[in-house]
């Protein structure tokens, strides 16, 4: 992949809330959450798990994302997939005391990021969603009472007539410095 292709992928990649109701095989899935799982990590603590869920299981889990009227399009999505926290190893968390910096959170934002493009290249639609009652969603997931869900991504295919947006984004000049040398 060069880099041409690699901004495409970028540039099609988006946040979808109106699926198909086609549903999403669960090879595709597991293929999808394998990529993502090759996500860098500090000291290679891998600190996730992901849980797939659909059929009536997922509607469960979908309630639990939709307090105070929000995300009701979750329902439609034929899979939702959690990510889990998990415990890093030794070196990471010894490393996060030491630099007082919990390297979970950024390494769960990365894995985030490789399962939605790794589902946008496989023809899929997501929508990270961070709108959550963990308290609701730990019983339909299987976990157990003091498991964190940082985050849940609705996957599926996009309604036929759903439009790919162009992006938005602020001024590379606003966002982007590139220092020169020291002398």
């Amino acid at each position: 992949m060069d880099l041409e292709q690699l901004e495409q992928l970028f540039l099609h990649r988006q946040s979808t809330r109106e699926f198909s109701s086609r549903p999403v095989p669960d090879e595709l899935v597991e293929r999808i959450c394998s990529l993502a799982l090759l996500a860098p990590s500090a000291c290679n603590a891998q600190p996730w798990k992901l849980v797939a869920v659909k059929g009536e299981r997922k509607n469960k889990v979908a309630k639990g994302l939709q307090d105070l009227g929000m995300n009701k399009f979750a329902t439609d999505a034929p899979v939702l997939i959690a990510i889990v926290e998990a415990k890093g190893n030794l070196s990471a968390t010894v490393g996060s005391r030491f630099k007082d910096n919990d390297f979970t959170h950024n390494d769960i934002g990365i894995l985030t990021a490789h399962l939605v493009l790794a589902a946008d290249a496989a023809g899929l639609s997501t929508c990270i969603l961070g709108w959550r009652n963990e308290e609701k969603l730990r019983a339909p997931l299987g976990l157990g009472e003091k498991e964190r869900i940082p985050t849940v991504v609705a996957l599926g295919y996009a309604a036929e007539d759903y439009p790919i947006r162009p992006k938005k984004r602020k001024p590379l000049e606003e966002k982007f410095t590139f220092l020169p040398d020291e002398a």
